[in-house]
């Protein structure tokens, strides 16, 4: 069966924006932990999916490998009894970086993650990678544009039907670019808060087509909704918060001591999927 419900949801309230105080239980630059009350967020996000239907909980979660994003996902996988599978595609937005000087940061696999969080099942192989030399916002609609197009088919081969729901969690810039991509609507204003979600079910498609569309093809119950959560969605963000102008943001530095390496793959991992 084909997927029918997409949740998509941003990570809880992170530690960095009480402090400046904190360390990265990843050793990974610019990878800040949720602050307690981010975990309290993430706990009420799983409390809500655990009230839903049977037929409307989420059968398989999607990380970015974030670790305040794992950390968002992981009371939903223990009161769900589900493993957190990891993808890049889902990673955070990064400007792009000022020649010169290095680039920005990248969690590890999912078989390293693991010793993090016991939950994540290194099965799966992302689909995807973000440049590490950061993205334009076009470019990180681009991005989700082309992910979902490779990752949802995916599923739909891999699975064979099993999941029907499915949650990703993510980050702001994400979740809006992703949730523009499969509304088919890039200008659709939208800003999202910590740990709110939204959730797209397919529109009705031409049943002579022979192909099932993914971008444009979903419509939205929910958008960046905080009625699950007890203060509401707090701390929202949207992408008018970064551009100088229309489509153009600021270059930022990469990490300290990266001007010399080699950036990793990035786009799409085909050796990993049917595609």
């Amino acid at each position: 069966m084909p997927l029918e419900k997409i949740y998509i949801a941003r990570h809880g309230f992170r530690l960095s924006w009480f402090t400046n105080v904190w360390q990265s239980p990843t050793g990974l630059a610019r990878d800040p932990p949720l602050a307690a009350y981010g975990e309290f967020q993430a706990k009420e996000l799983a409390h809500y999916f655990s009230s839903l239907p049977e037929d409307e909980k989420p059968t398989a979660i999607f990380s970015s490998p974030y670790y305040r994003c794992l950390q968002t996902a992981l009371p939903v996988a223990q009161t769900l009894g589900l493993p957190l599978l990891v993808e890049h595609g889902l990673s955070e937005f990064y400007c792009p970086t000022i020649p010169g000087t290095g680039l920005h940061p990248r969690p590890s696999s999912a078989t390293s993650l693991k010793s993090f969080i016991a939950e994540i099942d290194p099965e799966w192989s992302s689909l995807w990678y973000p440049s590490q030399k950061g993205e334009t916002v076009s470019e990180v609609h681009d991005r989700t544009d082309a992910f979902l197009q490779v990752f949802i088919p995916q599923i739909e081969h891999t699975y064979a039907g099993k999941h029907t729901n499915i949650l990703l969690v993510g980050h702001a810039a994400t979740v809006i670019a992703l949730t523009r991509s499969l509304m088919g609507d890039r200008e659709l204003p939208l800003r999202v808060g910590c740990c709110s979600l939204t959730e797209l079910v397919p529109k009705v498609q031409d049943s002579t087509c022979a192909t099932q569309e993914v971008l444009g093809a979903w419509e939205a119950k929910k958008l960046a909704d905080g009625k699950h959560l007890e203060d509401g969605a707090m701390r929202d963000w949207g992408f008018e918060d970064l551009e100088i102008e229309a489509g153009k943001v600021i270059e930022e530095p990469g990490v300290p001591g990266t001007e010399t390496h080699i950036e990793g793959p990035s786009g799409a991992q085909t050796a990993h999927s049917m595609l």
